[in-house]
């Protein structure tokens, strides 16, 4: 057994003091996984001895440490000389006749009679620990074929120890310079310049969800996600139904693809360069279903088999089509996170947007933009500097830490910009597309990263508030305290939160900015009068052969993202609540909804969902629903109806779900509905056993106890949920559920605007109360309060008798 090169058959997870992490992980894979059906390529690797035998041989050691004792180690300005001066001292180097004698006959062996092409690829034997990442520190050879041009490789891949980055990064982290060999390994090359390539967290990158795993991908080579040149697709999958061979995707996002990175032969050997993707790929998810679900129990598996979250490189091969992963490293950010500790950041003020992207972190940060092409610009940088740029690769590593804040016009949420801003906590929004022509150099900026996935740059200084928050000293009181959602892209944050679940998921925020169209618009495409809606309609819907798929789709992949973020706690999903005038703002919905005098009070709720106007649209919403319950698995989703006027309204809508699959207490569906009318509150015992329970909407019951259209400035001085009148509704509600032993709930802000209303929704004996976001804790702050209370009174009323 050679002490100089190691197959990857001799490898494992224990090696990496041997062949650094890349190499070790990689080892572990082939040898461990391979049996349960994960693919890795076959390789081999140079060990730390070759490296340290390198350096002796040549009498590098002594040069190396007086070359790097030279550093600036306070601000870093003699970096670049130092590197160049250490790399040419290993260029110019040459590889032992044994070393070059065993990478031949290793190589000769991967590949049989013919030669073959290969990756070659850098592994530092401290890189890829769960402390640090090394990613993209040191440098990667693609498809290099051919004995010499495989040594040359090597080299290079041993002088990119000393990168500019690497030995920043090295300071950073506390390695000595001098402990730290290079590995090199050598693989099969997957061909996926003809294919496609990508990465995959078995963890939610933002928020360290653990129960999803994100893949992202583009055409070509991987090279592009890393730069950050262009946005991959995106496919979120949701471990528990993936285990349980239920459709698991709970979201698709389709990125733009405009580049893809193939190879090129040149004068200096093989390169890489980009090409235009065709228009009909740019419009094509990279992966089928098929292969995201491949993927991602790979990806379980791997996660299960290193006992925790796994940052994961995979590559599908253009010749054969088969799925390859290409690398695993430990995630680096959330595995050592006290998830029940948060600093939440508050935009106190918006202003003028300049731009907005993906945002990484959760943080808001004001400073001086700097607009900088490359690294070589920078001067001077402090934590009170926004970079502004096109991109950023491994390359910047070592100004990142100096600055408080990233923006890029291109990259998505696993690009190099976006994984080493999460690991130094400096909060990026990347790809902006237009950051570098709508920020000015020098203009102060508020960067805000805490408004859910959608990052915004806004024009001067912005006030926001910081509050500490430990979730663990928060007790969680008997009464139900659920959230009131609408945005998907908040839920995984929010999952983490003290919750008993959602109360009301409202549904009308993803048809407003997900789905965008009118239903109607939809199934009744050739009655669309206005040709920008047109124009718009078959924009948005290319890819789906029928456009009622679109609607289904997209609505589902939203109502997905919060059942899922919540599992297995219930999530109750309100119907469609849009008034006609709402309505009528959708793309192509000016043709389908009637004018009304008083929308508040009109064509809304329970009554659209059987009218001829609409009964084709609520099939829709149902199959929606169906979707996320039976295929995708997600049976915490409950459903509730709204503005439910009559008992024969109730059965009637009741009724028309069952025939568009969705039947009460069948497979465990539970439909509620909402008490926002009088006669809910008069009639609620019969409408009890129309339903399995209800939830009091407090905003509606008062606006029609008092006769108030909640929607008026006039009267708005009037309008008061805490009015004796409104109060008695509510209680009356109540007790009735009670009596009938029928689940019942309130939704709205007076629980946490007012102690004593909490306190009076906890005495007459409420289920659970909903809040908004930004109200819960103190919500639930003022149900204990209230349950503390009603506990004392108890008490005193025993010693009373």
């Amino acid at each position: 057994m050679s002490s100089l090169i190691k197959e990857f058959k001799e490898l494992g997870i224990n090696d990496i003091p041997f062949v650094g992490g890349k190499n070790a992980s990689l080892g572990e894979m082939y040898n461990q996984l391979t049996s349960k059906g994960v693919r890795v390529p076959n390789g081999f690797a140079t060990t730390s001895r070759a490296f340290w035998d390198f350096l002796d041989e040549n009498s590098l050691r002594k040069p190396l440490e007086e070359v790097l004792a030279q550093l600036d180690v306070r601000k870093y300005s003699n970096l670049g000389m130092v590197g160049k001066r250490a790399r040419k001292l290993i260029l110019d180097a040459e590889l032992s006749a044994e070393l070059t004698k065993e990478i031949i006959e290793a190589y000769q062996n991967l590949c049989g009679q013919a030669q073959c092409a290969v990756a070659v690829r850098s592994s530092a034997t401290a890189e890829d620990l769960p402390t640090a990442s090394f990613a993209g520190q040191h440098d990667t050879f693609l498809n290099i074929e051919g004995q010499a041009p495989l040594l040359e490789a090597v080299k290079k891949c041993f002088a990119s120890l000393y990168t500019d980055r690497a030995i920043k990064y090295r300071d950073d982290k506390g390695f000595e310079h001098s402990d730290v060999a290079l590995s090199v390994g050598v693989q099969k090359m997957v061909r996926a310049d003809k294919g496609c390539s990508g990465v995959g967290f078995t963890i939610e990158p933002e928020s360290g969800f653990e129960n999803i795993i994100l893949l992202s991908g583009v055409w070509g080579l991987g090279e592009n996600i890393v730069q950050g040149t262009i946005n991959p697709d995106e496919f979120y999958v949701f471990k528990p139904t993936l285990e349980q061979d239920k459709y698991p995707i709970v979201q698709k996002k389709m990125g733009d693809k405009k580049l893809t990175m193939v190879y090129s032969q040149s004068k200096d050997g093989a390169s890489t360069k980009n090409i235009t993707t065709p228009l009909s790929k740019q419009r094509q998810f990279i992966l089928t279903n098929n292969e995201v679900i491949q993927l991602a129990k790979w990806s379980l598996l791997i996660e299960k088999h290193y006992k925790g979250p796994m940052d994961i490189e995979w590559a599908k091969d253009g010749v054969t089509n088969e799925l390859f992963i290409i690398q695993a490293r430990p995630e680096t950010v959330h595995h050592t996170r006290n998830k029940n500790f948060l600093l939440e950041y508050t935009l106190l003020e918006k202003g003028e947007i300049l731009t907005s992207g993906n945002a990484v972190g959760a943080k808001i940060k004001m400073g001086a933009a700097k607009l900088l092409k490359s690294p070589r610009e920078a001067s001077m940088l402090d934590k009170h500097h926004i970079i502004v740029t096109d991109t950023i690769n491994p390359d910047w590593d070592p100004l990142l830490k100096q600055v408080g804040g990233i923006v890029t016009n291109k990259g998505g949420r696993t690009s190099h910009a976006a994984i080493v801003a999460r690991e130094l906590g400096v909060p990026a929004i990347v790809g902006c597309g237009n950051a570098t022509s709508k920020i000015i150099d020098g203009e102060v900026i508020t960067l805000s990263c805490a408004q859910g996935k959608m990052g915004y740059v806004y024009k001067g200084k912005l006030p926001f508030k910081t509050r500490e928050i430990d979730f663990s000293n928060i007790k969680m009181p008997k009464t139900e305290a659920k959230l009131i959602l609408a945005d998907p892209e908040n839920a995984f944050r929010l999952s983490f939160y003290p919750n008993s679940g959602v109360g009301l998921l409202r549904m009308e925020f993803i048809i407003t900015h997900s789905v965008k169209v009118h239903p109607m618009a939809l199934l009744k495409f050739d009655n669309v009068k206005h040709p920008e809606d047109i124009n718009a309609i078959n924009e948005l819907t290319q890819n789906y052969k029928d456009k009622k798929e679109y609607f289904i789709d997209h609505l589902s992949q939203g109502i997905a993202m919060i059942a899922a973020s919540f599992y297995p706690k219930e999530v109750i999903v309100r119907l469609s609540d849009f008034k006609t005038n709402e309505y009528a703002n959708l793309i192509g919905g000016r043709d389908f909804e009637p004018e009304e005098e008083n929308p508040m009070l009109g064509f809304r709720g329970a009554a659209r969902y059987y009218s001829d106007l609409y009964k084709g649209a609520f099939a829709l919403e149902c199959a929606a629903i169906k979707k996320v319950r039976e295929s995708m698995g997600l049976d915490n989703l409950k459903v509730m109806v709204p503005f439910c006027r009559t008992l024969e309204e109730g059965k009637k809508v009741v009724g028309l779900m069952a025939e568009n699959g969705l039947k009460r207490g069948e497979k465990g569906l539970e439909i509620y509905t909402m008490v926002e009318i009088p006669s809910n509150v008069i009639l609620a015992e019969e409408f009890a056993k129309i339903f399995d329970g209800f939830s009091i909407g407090s905003n509606d019951l008062t606006q029609l106890t008092l006769g108030i259209d909640r929607d008026s400035e006039l009267m708005g001085n009037l309008f008061d949920e805490n009015n004796l009148a409104s109060k008695r509704m509510i209680a009356m509600a109540i007790k009735k559920a009670n009596k009938t032993g029928t689940k019942i709930g309130l939704c709205g802000q007076a629980p946490s605007d007012f102690p004593e209303f909490a306190s009076f929704l906890v005495r007459t004996g409420i289920d659970s109360i909903s809040f908004n976001p930004d109200a819960l804790l103190q919500g639930i702050e003022n149900i204990n309060m209230a349950e503390k209370g009603l506990m004392k009174l108890k008490s005193t009323s025993n010693q009373s008798f």
